[in-house]
């Protein structure tokens, strides 16, 4: 097993979450890879792990909490770490050790950096980033906000801990119409898909209905709002992980303009 940064040439596999085999990730577009060009100037590291043939299983990706979804100071935080898991494309690399070989190589990119320590996000839910493998790995909690646990290790004894930056409102719906409004950050092919999924079912169902779009990218932004990525339906949420079908979303949608 080799643990490598993310280089050019490697980008593209990237930007599709190792998944270069799946209609679906091609569906979800660009908007990883112009949030990629937008965060790498704010110290987003990525790092790919291959095996002896030298072919990429996992990959994690984290950078400083100050450019994340949480509050902290002079820690690093862990967006996602993924170990290619299923048989279609480039098979199964689950329960070699990558996924422990990633997390090691980033916390010591972490401490050399001068972070003081790394911050990861989890799922009380085991189906993916489960806080319950972080905290295998010396991890404690931090915070937690519903099934999301927000973990940390500290490198030195004067690290502060992290919290999460928590929802401060909701969009309100336009009267007279179907309002519906897309968070989208960019970096998670997942809430990308859902994003075009609603953006061309709003394109198809007439002038009833409005698209809006909140660019979370900016910090401003999200600060303002205290939402990352989510998809709401005349003020209502929708969840979008796992991702929606096209089908589904529009299915909302037009339960809503029968209402109006």
């Amino acid at each position: 097993m080799k643990i490598i940064d993310l280089s050019s040439e490697y980008e593209t596999l990237y930007f599709q979450c190792l998944e270069d085999w799946s209609e679906e990730i091609r569906e979800a577009g660009d908007h990883r890879a112009r949030w990629y060009e937008k965060y790498r100037s704010r110290g987003l590291r990525a790092k790919l792990a291959l095996d002896d043939s030298g072919t990429v299983g996992g990959m994690i990706q984290y950078l400083p909490i100050e450019h994340a979804f949480a509050a902290g100071r002079n820690l690093y935080m862990i967006l996602c770490i993924w170990v290619h898991g299923y048989k279609q494309g480039r098979g199964n690399f689950q329960k070699q050790g990558m996924g422990k070989a990633l997390l090691s190589a980033a916390e010591a990119d972490a401490k050399e950096r001068g972070a003081k320590g790394m911050a990861a996000w989890g799922i009380l839910l085991p189906f993916w980033m489960k806080a319950s493998w972080f905290k295998k790995q010396g991890y404690s909690k931090a915070d937690r906000d519903s099934i999301r646990v927000l973990l940390w290790k500290k490198f030195t004894e004067d690290a502060t801990p992290p919290s999460w930056i928590r929802r401060k409102k909701v969009p309100a719906p336009c009267p007279g119409t179907v309002t519906v409004t897309c968070f989208k950050n960019g970096w998670c092919p997942v809430q990308n898909l859902a994003f075009e999924r609603a953006q061309k079912a709003c394109a198809e169902l007439g002038d009833a209905v409005i698209f809006r779009e909140v660019d979370t990218s900016d910090r401003e932004t999200f600060l303002e709002w205290g939402i990352a990525d989510g998809l709401f339906i005349n003020g209502k949420e929708m969840g979008i992980g796992p991702p929606p079908s096209y089908q589904k979303i529009k299915k909302q949608i037009m339960k809503q303009l029968k209402k109006l």
